[in-house]
């Protein structure tokens, strides 16, 4: 499941720092041998130029000697240090910016923002109420942002500028019935720093109501649990945001940095272009928030997630011919045909996208990985041979590669296929034929890919930058609240994320539901979870706000 998924990573962090920290005193002794060798080699080439020259061990020959000395020391010193960063884990980036960011590292909640439960409660009640109508999975359910939004804007209304309040509020719209709110709590810099709170999003996955224990339309409170559909992905965190901005108007603390909180509509399906976060971005409303640090906060277990993976998924059609299975001699078998071909092709993609080192540094729990999921073929009876047959599948790619790249490889290894006749294919059996010359007759193979069916973006995968003060924010407050950290990454997508931060936008990633319960039925979050979620927030924004200071100062 995606929580033990999670649950490994986070348990790896420990066994690969251990890893790194015992193959280290190696790895510096074959260096050194290294430079010992080339400092040699560089030696002895220097003296047979000058003995060939016939010039003195001074003058211009010594002088060009010491500055390729200078220059190769130069090289292997840029080299040592890039690959010690390299090689260095998430931890060790952690405490470097410790060092070098002691203010920010020791500040102190001077906010205390905090959640009260009941009013979280019945904020939560309202929005899950809203959930059968929210679900996104076009073109049979189209999801009305707008509901949510309602409930969120008469929440914040009394504290909006309109009404003498601090909230400057802005809801944006580029599809009727499905808004963007932007809402912000003005600071004082007059370099305009932004700490950015976004990513929590207005609609949700669809639910099946028979297959819940509960219903999954209506908030149901049992102890800490809190059940409905939306509870962890996303409203939870919706209604935790909109509690936070809540109280900041309440206390009104003077800050120079500009919070800027932003919820946003159809993040579940991203086949219609331009409703949510893209559009927002493309129309320049973002725009603002590149001068600062933004909290993407849609992640699970209240830990800082340093990456995500691309998606890429696609469909393998082959084509066969249909005949008595009887005589298969006199047929081409699609499903042979489409299963030794996935069988090549996902020995070409793991030769060429292999293990990346990155991914130890960032804790992924896996490679890139490319696996079918689903198969179908033509109706017909079982002593048929099917003409035609479908396979389908995902590649999760981690962010150390370009998903358009492996989009181009894979289209190339199809065609190679075809060109080829197959021949790289094992055939199975002495009857098994992808070709019947006498007939003039070949088998096919197409690749297709949904993000192209669909007219949506690929998604990339994302790799969050560790050297970013806001990662040192959010692991701290993390760690200062629930006693410890532990970074991770996961295979699974942030669609649009990725274009993001390549647009410039510093991103960390964080969230509160459970893992477990992301897409699940019986859907869950924990009370006690949001409300130390609170805390975080207030934390981290504090200490955010001393890093604007120091550079304001």
């Amino acid at each position: 499941s995606l929580g033990a998924e999670c649950e490994r990573a986070r348990e790896g962090n420990e066994d690969t720092a251990n890893k790194a920290l015992e193959e280290r005193p190696a790895t510096l002794g074959r260096r050194r041998r290294a430079r010992r060798a080339r400092r040699s080699t560089m030696s002895s080439q220097q003296q047979s130029a000058a003995a060939t020259s016939g010039s003195s061990p001074n003058g211009t020959t010594i002088a060009m000697g010491v500055a390729a000395l200078f220059t190769a020391a130069g090289a292997a010193l840029a080299w040592r240090i890039s690959s010690q960063r390299k090689e260095a884990t998430a931890e060790a980036e952690l405490e470097r910016l410790k060092q070098s960011l002691p203010a920010v590292h020791d500040a102190s909640d001077t906010l205390g923002l905090r959640i009260e439960p009941q009013r979280y409660i019945d904020l939560l009640a309202k929005l899950i109420g809203e959930t059968s109508n929210l679900q996104n999975f076009p073109p049979e359910l189209i999801p009305q942002e707008g509901l949510v939004a309602k409930h969120v804007l008469d929440a914040l209304a009394p504290h909006s500028a309109e009404q003498g309040g601090p909230l400057v509020i802005e809801k944006v719209e580029f599809t009727p019935g499905r808004p963007n709110l932007i809402i912000k709590y003005p600071g004082t810099s007059p370099s305009g720093r932004t700490i950015g709170l976004i990513g929590s999003h207005m609609d949700v996955v669809p639910a099946v109501a028979e297959n819940w224990e509960r219903d999954p339309f209506h908030l149901t409170v049992e102890g800490d649990k809190l059940y409905g559909r939306g509870t962890t992905d996303c409203l939870g965190h919706v209604a935790l945001v909109t509690c936070l901005m809540e109280e900041l108007a309440k206390t009104r603390p003077p800050m120079v940095s500009t919070v800027v909180a932003v919820f946003i509509a159809s993040e579940e399906a991203t086949a219609e272009v331009g409703v949510g976060i893209d559009g927002l971005q493309t129309a320049g409303k973002l725009d603002e928030l590149k001068n600062g640090t933004c909290l993407w906060i849609d992640a699970s277990d209240s830990e800082p997630c340093m990456g995500t993976a691309g998606t890429i998924q696609w469909h393998l059609t082959a084509t066969g011919k249909r005949f008595h299975s009887g005589l298969p001699h006199l047929g081409i078998n699609s499903i042979e045909l489409a299963e030794e071909a996935i069988k090549y092709i996902q020995a070409r993609f793991y030769k060429e996208f292999p293990a990346h080192p990155d991914e130890k540094r960032y804790h992924f729990s896996t490679c890139s990985t490319m696996k079918p999921t689903q198969i179908k073929c033509a109706r017909g009876s079982l002593n048929q041979i099917p003409p035609t047959t479908t396979i389908s599948g995902d590649v999760r790619l981690t962010p150390f590669y370009s998903a358009e790249k492996v989009v181009a490889r894979i289209r190339q290894y199809v065609q190679e296929l075809n060109d080829s006749k197959f021949g790289a294919l094992d055939r199975r059996g002495p009857c098994s034929k992808y070709e019947l010359p006498a007939e003039g007759r070949i088998g096919r193979l197409e690749v297709e890919f949904a993000h192209e069916l669909e007219g949506s973006e690929l998604c990339e995968g994302v790799a969050c930058s560790l050297d970013s003060p806001g990662f040192l924010a959010i692991c701290g407050a993390v760690e200062q609240v629930r006693g410890a950290v532990k970074p991770y990454s996961i295979c699974g997508s942030l669609p649009l994320v990725a274009s993001m931060k390549a647009s410039g936008f510093d991103l960390c990633i964080t969230g509160f539901g459970k893992s477990e319960a992301y897409h699940a039925e019986n859907e869950f979050a924990s009370l006690a979870d949001m409300s130390n979620a609170a805390k975080i927030l207030s934390l981290y924004i504090s200490k955010m706000e001393v890093y604007n200071r120091s550079l304001q100062q």
